[in-house]
C-alpha cells in the first residue's frame, strides 16, 4: 500500500461518511471524470473533494497553466498534502455548499466544468440537496458537471436518489461506462446545461 493508500484508508476509517472512499480513483477514472475539461481557452474548473488528488493530477495534465482550477476540500489533512503537490491550484479548506460565495470572492462568474469527488451517496437527503443545489448554481450556463459512483452503490436510496436530483437539475445526464480498472469499480455520471429551475429553487 503507497502512502496516499494508508492517508486515504486512515481518513476514511476516521470519517467514512466524509471520506467517502477507502482508495483513491484509479488513472482510468481519472481521465473519464475529468473528459469534460477543455484542453483549449482560459476555463474556469472547479473541483469538489479532491482528496489525495487523482482528479486534481489530471485536471492539472489538461489545463497546462491555462484558465483557473479551485479545488475545495472539507479534510484540512488532506488539503494541505494537496496543496504542498500542487501549488498551481487555488485550493480552499471548507464546505462546498459554499461555492457560489468562493468563486463570487475570486471575481469568478461561473464555473464552466465541475469535477465531483464527493461521496454523494453517504450524504444524508437534506446535505446532498443542499451540495448539488450550489454546484447547479456556480455552473455557467453551458457548463458541464461530472462525478462518479460505485458500482455497487447504484442501487442503494441515497445514490437513486442522487439520480434523480441529477435529472431534475440539468437537461442531460450520461452515465458512462464501468470503469472496472478501479477500486472498487465505478462508473461517471456527465450531466450539462443545468436547468434554470434548478437553480432558483
Amino acid at each position: 500500500m503507497n502512502s496516499e493508500s494508508a492517508v486515504l484508508l486512515g481518513q476514511f476509517l476516521r470519517s467514512p461518511a466524509a471520506t467517502g472512499a477507502v482508495a483513491p480513483s484509479s488513472r482510468r477514472l481519472s481521465r473519464a471524470v475529468c473528459a469534460p475539461v477543455p484542453e483549449g481557452g482560459e476555463p474556469v474548473v472547479v473541483e469538489l473533494g479532491p482528496g489525495t488528488g487523482p482528479f486534481t493530477a489530471e485536471i492539472q495534465r489538461r489545463l497546462a497553466g491555462r484558465g483557473r482550477h479551485l479545488a475545495v476540500e472539507i479534510n484540512p489533512l488532506l488539503a494541505g498534502r494537496l496543496s504542498a503537490r500542487h501549488p498551481g491550484v487555488d485550493l480552499v479548506v471548507g464546505s462546498a455548499a459554499d461555492l457560489p460565495a468562493l468563486l463570487a470572492e475570486r471575481g469568478m462568474a461561473a464555473a464552466d466544468v465541475i469535477v465531483s469527488g464527493l461521496p454523494w451517496a453517504a450524504f444524508s437527503p437534506g446535505h446532498q440537496a443542499g451540495l448539488l443545489r450550489a454546484a447547479v448554481s456556480a455552473l455557467a450556463p453551458g457548463g458541464a458537471f461530472t462525478t462518479f459512483s460505485y458500482v455497487h452503490a447504484r442501487a442503494l436510496p441515497a445514490a437513486l436518489r442522487f439520480r434523480r436530483s441529477l435529472t431534475a437539475s440539468f437537461e442531460e445526464v450520461v452515465a458512462g461506462r464501468t470503469v472496472w480498472r478501479n477500486l472498487p469499480p465505478a462508473f461517471v455520471y456527465h450531466a450539462r446545461r443545468p436547468r434554470a429551475s434548478a437553480v432558483l429553487r
